[in-house]
């Protein structure tokens, strides 16, 4: 499960964009390159992020095959096609760009994300879909307090925090889990994945003595460079729980996203 990123208006970048990427992409799978590239294009199909789209002539051990359908995509027609990358073959997993699409994709193919076992810049491995340049993440050590509660019982209560900053997303409250009151968490087995912040290790959902709820909190043991002062801590949803914050209430946001 991928994480969807809802940005602010004022952030979100026109369907149909197309701009250079100025890194060096690959897409493995089994162990093997399908394409090495460092002249990708991002292309905003939809507003959030964009996709990746490779020049067809970097196709390393990656072999396309015409299904002979053409499909409408966010930025415009374009030809499906299996890929095979040594004995592996993905069924229309690629889509090389056709007529009326934006000239500067002409000659690239854009992938289904899940179709290749595993995706990197330069050599740090990306998760969920390409980061937008347009997006960052900021981890930053806070003094201020947390106190989290649910239906009436009190899950944490932390005299600090780690504030994480996401363009276009509610700040989310990191904490140690030493400030948790476990009695009411039960560990679930839902995983997302998030292209900022990583794979998450661990979800919670609260059982309380009349009502429960799914998938409350969650966290990252290993995130991402960007994100690393989150690593081993513990975030809530605002969306889902009562967030007081140096002891003033936050108003819950309308959508949950981690």
């Amino acid at each position: 499960m991928a994480d969807e990123s809802v940005l602010h208006p004022s952030l979100i970048v026109p369907v149909g964009h197309v701009e250079p990427v100025p890194r060096r992409i690959r897409g493995m799978i089994d162990g093997r390159v399908a394409f090495d590239t460092r002249r990708a294009l991002y292309v905003w199909e939809w507003a959030a992020y964009p996709q990746f789209s490779i020049p067809v002539q970097d196709l390393v051990e990656g072999v396309l095959t015409d299904d002979g359908a053409v499909e409408e995509l966010g930025a415009g027609p374009a030809r499906r096609h299996t890929l095979r990358v040594g004995p592996e073959v993905r069924e229309g997993a690629a889509w090389v760009w056709d007529k009326g699409a934006p000239e500067p994709l002409h000659g690239t193919v854009r992938f289904a994300w899940e179709a290749l076992d595993s995706w990197f810049e330069e050599d740090e491995p990306v998760h969920a879909h390409p980061r937008s340049p347009y997006s960052r993440v900021d981890a930053l050590r806070s003094s201020s307090s947390v106190r989290v509660e649910l239906d009436g019982a009190v899950l944490a209560d932390a005299s600090h925090c780690v504030k994480l900053f996401e363009t276009g997303l509610p700040t989310r409250y990191y904490l140690d889990r030493a400030h948790i009151d476990w009695s009411h968490l039960a560990l679930s087995g839902t995983v997302t994945q998030c292209p900022y912040k990583g794979t998450t290790s661990s979800y919670w959902s609260f059982r309380g003595d009349v009502t429960t709820h799914e998938d409350i909190a969650w966290g990252y043991d290993f995130p991402t460079i960007h994100a690393n002062r989150i690593a081993g801590m513990v975030a809530f949803f605002n969306e889902e729980v009562d967030l007081y914050v140096d002891g003033a209430p936050l108003p819950r946001p309308a959508a949950p996203t981690p």
